[in-house]
């Protein structure tokens, strides 16, 4: 009778075990499924953040993810005021009863007149709605310098919200090291290019810094065709300009006395210098992304050191150290002032630098 119980005990449980593979052979499509779904987009978030899917790098998402924008900003503490109306408007002044205190070029004091005419002409004072939109504003300013040059930087550049180029650097020829998309050129006449078209895309805005008088009046005999005057240039700028008007934008000189005041803290420093200093573009571009955008990023940035006047500059051209003998720009305490800005995480670099 035990052996009879104990057989079909067996039985049973040989049976029972068929069935419980047989579940198991069933569920065995679905758990594979499984393991492929989570394999598959775990190695395409993570190809993702590097750019290797191929697929265009998302700004906005793959370096605004985990970025706390406000507390950042804020535990930074370094006088930003994350002011974001960046152009001039006829409104900021001409209605107006309180003047400004300052001439160009850290205000508007006695340029009113030739403000208001070149306002009425370009009108508008926007940033392109796409980017106005954004939650979180990626943005890369790409400087002239000669560390650009065998970089290959074009696709990482061209994969920013926003990207912020200085003077005449050109982009025709320079494609792989530089990329091709411009959202913005910060320019003064005697870096104005007589065709815009040639180095930037037609939606870019063209960002006229303003020094001195006599660039808003070079402005304005553009836009109303009148007789060109070239006095007071340290070069000749262009006497035709083929420009869209309506991408005219006029820097706030706001943001040039708060690079030279807080960040750059030139008077300190003005003393020890032959010549008054003012800041570069370049690191003005630098300031006006730090008030504009959530993520800053750098490429193009710094100089050779001054003992060597024989080293090129820039990625284009023949201008060496030597061009930079009696500028009025202090370059080390530019340097200074990136490093500073390095450290605190507001800005990263692109690239290997000194």
């Amino acid at each position: 009778m035990s052996q009879k119980t104990t057989k079909v005990s067996s039985l049973s449980t040989m049976v029972g075990a068929y069935h419980t593979c047989a579940w198991c052979l069933r569920l065995l499509p679905i758990f594979l499924f499984f393991i492929f779904f989570v394999t598959y987009y775990c190695s395409d978030a993570i190809l993702g953040s590097y750019g290797g899917t191929g697929k265009p790098l998302n700004g906005s998402k793959t370096l605004c993810d985990g970025w706390l924008t406000q507390a950042k900003w804020e535990s930074l503490n370094f006088n930003i005021s994350r002011r974001t109306q960046l152009f001039m408007k006829l409104g900021d002044f001409f209605w107006h009863k309180q003047l400004s205190e300052r001439a160009l070029p850290y205000g508007i004091k006695g340029s009113e007149l030739l403000l208001s005419q070149v306002l009425a002409v370009t009108a508008n004072y926007k940033v392109p709605a796409h980017i106005e939109k954004l939650e979180c504003r990626t943005c890369v300013v790409v400087g002239n310098g000669f560390v650009m040059k065998n970089r290959s930087l074009g696709s990482i550049i061209n994969s920013y919200d926003v990207v912020i180029r200085v003077n005449n650097g050109p982009v025709r020829g320079y494609e792989e090291d530089v990329g091709n998309k411009t959202t913005m050129r910060f320019f003064y006449p005697e870096s104005a290019s007589y065709n815009p078209g040639l180095h930037n895309e037609p939606d870019t805005l063209m960002v006229l810094v303003p020094f001195k008088r006599q660039d808003l009046q070079w402005i304005k005999e553009i836009l109303y065709d009148e007789k060109r005057v070239s006095k007071g240039f340290w070069r000749a700028p262009p006497q035709i300009w083929l420009g869209d008007f309506s991408k005219i934008r006029v820097l706030d000189p706001h943001f040039l006395h708060q690079t030279a005041n807080k960040l750059l803290q030139i008077q300190k420093h003005q003393k020890s210098r032959l010549f008054p200093a003012h800041p570069t573009t370049g690191i003005l571009a630098v300031f006006v992304a730090l008030n504009y955008c959530d993520v800053v990023h750098i490429a193009g940035f710094g100089y050779p050191k001054s003992n060597n006047q024989k080293q090129p500059i820039h990625y284009y051209g023949y201008d060496t150290m030597k061009a930079m003998k009696n500028s009025y720009h202090d370059i080390d305490l530019e340097g200074e002032a990136l490093k500073r800005l390095e450290a605190l995480g507001a800005i990263l670099y692109l690239h290997p630098h000194l």
